[in-house]
């Protein structure tokens, strides 16, 4: 049960680490301690959520259909590959992410913004609906509980490290250097896993 498990938890934390609006935001409010256990529980909770439905529903859709499987496990190498380029690409030029710090936030305020960061971005349905699905009907009925297992603790644990250790990753993530490492890790994590999805189809 394992390589499931640990292979969900690869998958899911090399989709959510990278620089994007949502990780920028969750990130920022961490630094200012703003409501910076409410944000990443929202966060964790919708990704929990979406890869649950994903794993239940398209999942064993897919596999009921051995050409949507292989179908499936073509195309989500082809995305890794070209996500993984993607994040060596943004190694190559080297990002920076800037902190304000500034005043508190309402409640409301920091949950209104938390749901359109995680809810508006068409990315978070392909990942865990469609990708995240796909992927676990590549394992036995009785395994995919722990792939989802995996990839929702992938994504608390991302969230919850990003937004109480704020105050001590802000400043180092200023530096094109950190995002140069961070951004490297992203692109092996994708390829190799997309590897392991070729590999699982010879």
């Amino acid at each position: 049960m394992l390589l499931p498990f640990f292979k969900g938890f690869g998958t899911s934390a090399g989709l959510i680490i990278a620089i994007g609006a949502q990780n920028a935001f969750v990130l920022s409010q961490g630094v200012r301690r703003n409501h910076h256990l409410v944000i990443p529980l929202i966060c964790s909770f919708f990704d929990a959520l979406l890869i649950t439905v994903g794993i239940l529903g398209v999942g064993t859709a897919m596999a009921s259909h051995p050409a949507l499987t292989r179908a499936a496990a073509w195309g989500g190498a082809a995305f890794l590959f070209w996500y993984g380029a993607g994040s060596f690409r943004s190694a190559y030029r080297g990002g920076n992410l800037e902190t304000e710090e500034g005043g508190s936030t309402t409640l409301k305020k920091a949950v209104l913004t938390t749901l359109a960061v995680t809810l508006l971005n068409p990315h978070v349905y392909l990942d865990t609906l469609v990708f995240m699905g796909g992927i676990s009907s590549q394992f036995p009925l009785d395994q995919r509980p722990w792939f989802g297992f995996g990839a929702v603790m992938a994504s608390f644990v991302w969230f919850f490290v990003l937004s109480l250790g704020g105050n001590l990753l802000a400043p180092l993530f200023k530096k094109k250097a950190a995002w140069r490492i961070l951004d490297s890790l992203v692109g092996l994590i994708m390829w190799s896993i997309a590897l392991s999805l070729l590999i699982s189809l010879a």
